[in-house]
């Protein structure tokens, strides 16, 4: 009998060890669901909080954008535009050249561009050679 007891003993200590165990493991489980739960609660207020932040960002662009529909758009000032080499100013240039005067003292003496005199008085000399 003693070897029958024996046996029992040793299934008993086995039976209350895999009860141990499976308690264990029971309370390990939950653990570490309720970790899980923490974490993902803890990501979602993180989520939800730049969500919001998202959320202020596109209304207040949204309303930048409401307020360039609203405004009146500046008008543009064209720039003065330059006047070009008119035919007077072409007939001066080519007088004062007939008469001596030097490019540079055309241009300054009618306000024009040093090399503007200088092209007009190229393309009259051009033109006089073809003629």
């Amino acid at each position: 009998m003693s070897a029958l007891v024996c046996l029992l003993g040793i299934a008993v200590v086995l039976a209350v060890a895999a009860v141990g165990v499976s308690l264990f493991s029971v309370w390990r489980s939950q653990a570490l669901v309720l970790a899980a739960d923490q974490r993902a609660q803890n990501g979602m207020a993180e989520c939800s909080a730049a969500n919001e932040a998202l959320r202020k960002t596109v209304e207040a662009m949204a309303a930048q954008i409401r307020d360039l529909h609203h405004e009146t758009p500046a008008a543009l000032v064209p720039g003065v535009p330059r006047p070009g080499l008119n035919l007077h100013k072409r007939s001066q240039v080519l007088r004062m050249h007939r008469k001596g005067d030097p490019p540079d003292r055309i241009a300054s003496a009618l306000e024009l561009p040093l090399q503007e005199v200088d092209l007009l008085i190229k393309v009259h000399r051009v033109v006089m050679k073809s003629i």
